[in-house]
């Protein structure tokens, strides 16, 4: 899974892009906030951030709030990293629109810990959605007829809503999915086209 980076110090970036591609993550790296906003653009950018909070250009918390202002960034997952570590500050980063917060200088097992949770989350998400997308699929394929439907004892026509009747095909149609071919039951063939030969011989009977 994709990681973005956004850290304006190149040694402590460099020491994430290590710890994290040995973790099995693909690393994006931003030295600024700019970079970094431009980086979460598009329907390709990573749902895995860790943004620094002090930054030229953006800082992490604008990040943030500019995430979350589009629609499309709510499977995103941000883990802010910064020294700031009064409760105020934390406060201020989740409200933000962060997702978790560690404190630098940080401890490699606890990011670890954290970045394997939004993972989850974030996996997790895109499941959750991909279901949802093909039950709304599913669920536009198909209509259902319920309760009771008033017909007509001798003609079989179905009267709807607006106390018109229709044909029984008619009405279905309107109501559901289904489509007919039309055909001839053997009763209503032998009832209407009599084979000649059959009829002659039970009229010679009686």
């Amino acid at each position: 899974m994709e990681v973005l980076i956004a850290e304006d110090n190149p040694t402590s970036r460099k020491l994430l892009e290590t710890l994290l591609n040995k973790w099995g993550y693909e690393v994006i790296s931003a030295s600024d906030g700019n970079e970094a906003w431009k980086a979460l653009q598009g329907q390709e950018a990573p749902k895995l951030a860790i943004l620094d909070w002090m930054m030229p250009g953006m800082d992490g918390v604008e990040i943030c709030r500019r995430v979350r202002q589009k629609e499309e960034s709510i499977s995103m997952y941000i883990i802010l990293l910064t020294a700031k570590d009064h409760k105020e500050d934390i406060v201020l980063g989740l409200e933000a629109g962060a997702d978790d917060y560690v404190i630098k200088p940080f401890e490699q097992g606890e990011l670890h810990a954290r970045l394997n949770t939004g993972k989850r989350i974030v996996e997790l998400q895109a499941a959750l959605s991909d279901r949802i997308k093909r039950l709304q699929d599913a669920n536009s394929h198909i209509k259902t007829l319920q309760g009771i439907l008033p017909i007509c004892s001798y003609c079989h026509k179905i009267r709807d809503d607006q106390e018109s009747w229709q044909r029984i095909e008619s009405y279905i149609q309107g109501h559901s999915d289904a489509q007919f071919s039309h055909s001839i039951c053997p009763e209503c063939m032998e009832k209407y086209f009599p084979d000649p030969e059959v009829v002659k011989k039970k009229e010679g009977e009686d």
